[in-house]
C-alpha cells in the first residue's frame, strides 16, 4: 500500500475541520479554478483536446455551482437565497451556453461574478459572525 501524497492528505484534513463558511469558500475557489482551466482549452491546438479541456472543466464547475445551489435554505434564507438561486442557475445557463457555443465570454463573466460572490463572502467569515454554521448562513452571508 502507497502513502498518500501529501497533498491529498491536507486536503482531505481540510475538508473535514473546516466550517461550513471555509466550505462555501472552497466551493468558490474549485469553481473558479476548473473555469480558468477550462480557458486554457481555447490555446489547445487539437480540436479534440481542446474540446475535453473545455468541456470537462466547465461540467466539474457546474457540478459545483449545482452543489452551491443545493446548500441554499431558500426558507431561512429569505430573498438573498432567491437571489443567489436565481445567479447560480444564470450561471449554469451561461456555462452550458458557453460549453455549446465553445465560446470564453460566458466562462470569463461567471468567473467575474464567483470572485465577486467569493469575495463577499470571505469578507463575510472575517465579521464578527465568521462562526457560520448552517447551510442559512450560505444565505444569509
Amino acid at each position: 500500500m502507497h502513502p498518500r501524497q501529501p497533498w491529498q492528505s491536507y486536503r482531505q484534513v481540510s475538508l473535514q475541520t473546516a466550517s461550513r463558511g471555509q466550505l462555501v469558500l472552497m466551493l468558490y475557489d474549485g469553481a473558479i479554478r476548473f473555469l480558468g482551466c477550462s480557458l486554457t482549452g481555447f490555446e489547445l491546438e487539437d480540436p479534440g483536446e481542446c474540446n475535453a479541456t473545455i468541456s470537462n472543466n466547465i461540467l466539474k464547475a457546474q457540478d459545483i455551482i449545482r452543489e452551491l445551489d443545493n446548500s441554499l435554505n431558500l426558507q431561512s434564507g429569505g430573498e438573498l437565497a432567491t437571489t443567489l438561486r436565481n445567479l447560480y442557475h444564470y450561471f449554469d445557463w451561461r456555462l452550458t451556453e458557453s460549453n455549446l457555443k465553445k465560446e470564453p465570454t460566458g466562462i470569463r463573466e461567471v468567473i467575474d461574478r464567483l470572485t465577486s460572490l467569493r469575495e463577499a463572502w470571505s469578507t463575510a467569515l472575517q465579521g464578527p459572525r465568521h462562526d457560520v454554521a448552517s447551510p442559512t448562513s450560505h444565505a444569509a452571508a
